[in-house]
């Protein structure tokens, strides 16, 4: 045996002890979310959405979305996360995201073209000022690969509006390239 393999024996030895008093329900609920997530809501992949600074209501309606099986885009990662979650963890969750500050915008392409398209597609009417469309996402300060995905998603009928009465796909644009526009343009624009 390899001195390796030895000091990997004791390690071992050590650790399942360690292992065996661990309890998940000591921890608060909002540390499953930050595996993927990040503990403050800014996540370091796109595909994982920042929640940090989320709109509470919104956060709420997403997380009850994907345990009543109405929002299913993501391969089913999020049902095998929710489900773990007690419906006293819900408001605890969403408390903790929605109260952390908001991610730092990501600038570093031109975003007149996405600007431009974002406007005339009007989703400023609810995304902006979000006391007139209360449930509705900040979409600022997001990841570009995330909202693109999901605007696709939405356009092609791969997600549901998950809570939301109106329905997307219909106001989405069909081009794929306008799309990434707009997903660049607003995530490098900083949320109010």
């Amino acid at each position: 045996m390899g001195l390796r393999a030895a000091l990997s024996s004791v390690v071992v030895l050590f650790a399942v002890p360690a292992w065996a008093e661990f309890d998940a329900a000591s921890y608060p609920p909002y540390e499953r979310c930050a595996l993927c997530h990040g503990l403050f809501g800014v996540s370091a992949m796109a595909r994982f959405p920042h929640l940090g600074g989320q709109d509470p209501v919104y956060l709420e309606a997403q997380i009850r979305a994907f345990l009543s099986g109405g929002r299913q885009n993501d391969g089913g990662q999020m049902v095998q996360i929710v489900t773990e979650l007690t419906e006293e963890d819900i408001p605890v969750v969403v408390e903790w995201f929605a109260s952390q500050e908001p991610p730092e915008p990501v600038s570093g392409e031109d975003t007149e073209a996405g600007k431009s398209l974002y406007q005339a597609e009007n989703c400023a009417d609810c995304h902006e000022d979000l006391s007139l469309a209360p449930g509705t996402p900040h979409l600022t300060s997001q990841h570009a690969g995330y909202l693109a995905k999901q605007m696709s998603d939405f356009r092609d009928g791969r997600r549901a509006t998950g809570g939301s009465a109106l329905q997307h796909g219909p106001l989405m644009t069909a081009s794929d390239n306008d799309i990434a526009a707009i997903a660049a343009y607003l995530s490098s624009v900083a949320r109010p």
